[in-house]
């Protein structure tokens, strides 16, 4: 239908029901309950809350709540806010001009109030979409009252000739300017404690002095916020009144399997379309790794857990990745830019940056911790990987004496002739999903992964310039007839106190 573009006629579609006319909490509510219904995607994009997360939002729009979403960085907290916008309706009806978008039929300023009384059903309506019906703001410690809320102007005083506490000399702020739509506010403690006052009135009473000037504001508006749990307590920066009066409070949670993880990383990280470049075929197993090094980062005694590891970690880790592997590519002009398990290595750099050490961590080292990292998540992945896989012949072949020179830059058909001599290497590879019909770049990234994964379970040892060799003193010493007794007894030294005899 033609939408109304007078006050008349809008009056006319109201009261036949074809233009809905409610408040923000009473519209997301109806709109979810029809989401609800129909069965639709309540927030698209969302991952590994279903259970846990997404009932309780669900809940608190029902109940037409404030909410808060109390979680550590990088667990979606501000996606989830902007998702909202998806409750509300497509476009609402607006008086032209005005800052507030107010409602023509219950408009709230003054200077929207004369137009209304001056031209009645004459008056032009505007068309607000939902997209401009979400205003987002990061608190700081220097936000001010006239940020939040508004100020009252002197200039627009002097040359509208009003006096200071007039209603029409106001400048309106942020909140007033997210009237009729949703308010999000992210990390909210951070506020200073005169803002929180003056939100905790608009919320309770709906008015707040200015200059010491009552102004009352009956918003029409959705308060959302975000917040780290540690600041949100009694002895963290948020005051009582404002924490009493928010409705609903949601903890949010980082990825609790590996697998919404490695959705989530594949759904945000920059891999795939990447212009200019050579096409990318990331194998499954570098993905895992990957996942593995934000799981045992929240996990390690080194790094600081009030912080959090940002499941951005994994996301710019993979970026990184798939960087090092197109370099390469280009290099050695391959085909096809497949990244390896040894890459994560030169990704260091995405790593080192989203991590927050404590005082042992920094003692240590961040690249160091890093490194640390990465070797336990190789470990974890390849020992799930080659459990059933028999890799004892590939130690043996290092401990007879083989090495291996293995570098981020070689290139995937130098790589395969180095290792084609190692004993069962082709095996294991097949085994983790690198058939010898495979491409190069695939069957090197999986021989790759096969040698990581055995020097970080400490089978056998890789130097600092890359050689792949066997553990020192593993290598049994080869006896002679020249060996002596005492050769003998020091290649075999008694254990935990047993001695041993020989005849």
């Amino acid at each position: 239908m033609a939408l109304p573009n007078t006050l008349g006629a809008l009056c006319a579609a109201v009261a036949s029901g074809a233009v809905p006319h409610r408040s923000v909490k009473d519209e997301l509510r109806e709109n979810l309950i029809a989401k609800l219904q129909r069965g639709d995607a309540r927030f698209p994009g969302i991952i590994g809350y279903d259970e846990t997360v997404m009932p309780q939002i669900i809940n608190a729009v029902l109940a037409k709540h404030n909410f808060i979403l109390l979680g550590l960085r990088g667990q979606a907290k501000t996606r989830l806010l902007r998702a909202l916008t998806e409750l509300l309706d497509e476009q609402i009806p607006v008086v032209p001009g005005c800052e507030i978008h107010d409602d023509p039929l219950a408009p709230l300023c003054a200077a929207c109030r004369h137009r209304v009384a001056a031209e009645g059903d004459a008056l032009p309506i505007a068309w607000l979409p939902r997209e401009r019906r979400y205003v987002e703001k990061l608190a700081t410690p220097d936000v001010t009252i006239a940020d939040m809320i508004g100020d009252l102007d002197p200039i627009k005083a002097a040359r509208a000739s009003r006096e200071l506490g007039d209603e029409l000399t106001m400048h309106y702020g942020l909140l007033p300017r997210a009237h009729r739509g949703i308010f999000a506010i992210n990390e909210l403690p951070d506020l200073a404690s005169k803002v929180q006052v003056g939100l905790f009135n608009i919320l309770q009473e709906g008015d707040v002095q200015i200059k010491g000037y009552p102004v009352r504001l009956r918003l029409d508006v959705l308060l959302v916020f975000s917040a780290n749990p540690e600041d949100y307590t009694a002895r963290g920066k948020i005051i009582t009144p404002l924490k009493d009066r928010i409705g609903s409070e949601i903890r949010t949670h980082y990825p609790k399997s590996r697998q919404d993880a490695l959705a989530i990383t594949a759904q945000e990280a920059w891999t795939d379309q990447r212009r200019g470049g050579v096409p990318v075929e990331v194998p499954q197993f570098v993905r895992e790794v990957v996942e593995e090094i934000a799981i045992h980062a929240r996990a390690d005694q080194k790094v600081d857990k009030r912080s959090g590891v940002s499941q951005r970690l994994p996301i710019t880790t993979l970026e990184h990745v798939v960087s090092n592997a197109e370099r390469r590519a280009f290099e050695h002009r391959e085909p096809v830019a497949v990244p390896r398990v040894s890459d994560l290595y030169a990704a260091l750099p995405a790593l080192t940056g989203k991590i927050e050490l404590e005082y042992e961590g920094e003692l240590k080292g961040a690249e160091e911790v890093a490194r640390d990292l990465v070797r336990a998540a190789i470990a974890t992945v390849f020992d799930g990987y080659a459990a059933h896989a028999d890799t004892r012949p590939i130690v043996t072949w290092f401990e007879r004496g083989g090495s291996v020179e293995l570098s981020d830059t070689t290139s995937a058909s130098r790589l395969l002739g180095s290792v084609d001599a190692v004993d069962g290497l082709d095996r294991v590879s097949a085994a983790i999903g690198a058939p010898p019909q495979a491409s190069e770049p695939l069957r090197a990234a999986a021989a790759d992964f096969v040698l990581e994964g055995l020097c970080a379970l400490k089978k056998i040892s890789r130097t600092d310039e890359g050689r792949v060799q066997a553990v020192p003193g593993s290598a049994p010493r080869p006896r002679t007839r020249e060996t002596s007794i005492e050769d003998l007894m020091e290649d075999e030294a008694p254990v935990k106190g047993k001695k041993k005899y020989f005849n």
